[in-house]
């Protein structure tokens, strides 16, 4: 499936969330992945928003978006120019027998075990959401209980320059 993701710089008041979701609601816009938190600076927040391009044009999505007082930005952001996460919680059944393979795949994808019980461990992993999708699909063959996921999270990836500037200045910092 292919997405746009968006990141919308907002200002944090009430009821700003709803009105998001609701244009897209208005609008038969299908949301795929939303994710909202505090910004950088006081007052703001960033609303992450992956929206399947075939349900939503994404002139249209912004114009409308702008039309929100609260919005203050947006950015589309590219899959290939972007740093995106996500995390996922789950809950497996397993026996005792098939614990260590469950212990072994959580390693493997750099999850942690959460919690252990008699039948069933749980377990988080953060990354790309592609890398989710794989674990979510190994862990299906053991027989997943509950299931959460976060949504994606997204910011530009910083080009050479940039880095090269922060590591300078992390530098004299030290």
């Amino acid at each position: 499936m292919n997405h746009h993701i968006l990141s919308v710089l907002v200002q944090n008041r009430p009821g700003v969330l709803a009105r998001v979701a609701g244009l897209f609601a208005r609008r038969d816009y299908n949301i795929f992945s939303l994710a909202v938190a505090p910004a950088e600076n006081e007052g703001f927040s960033r609303i992450t928003i992956v929206v399947d391009v075939d349900s939503a044009p994404l002139e249209q999505i912004t114009k409308q978006l702008f039309k929100l007082i609260e919005v203050v930005k947006i950015s589309e952001l590219d899959p290939l120019r972007s740093v995106e996460r996500e995390l996922l919680l789950a809950t497996v059944r397993v026996s005792p027998e098939q614990r260590g393979q469950v212990v072994e795949l959580a390693t493997i994808f750099e999850g942690k075990i959460l919690a252990v019980g008699v039948e069933a461990i749980t377990i988080s992993l953060d990354g790309h959401p592609d890398k989710l999708d794989d674990f979510e699909e190994l862990l299906a063959g053991y027989g997943i209980v509950e299931l959460q996921r976060t949504g994606r999270v997204a910011l530009p990836k910083l080009d050479k320059e940039s880095r090269l500037r922060a590591v300078a200045h992390k530098g004299k910092a030290g």
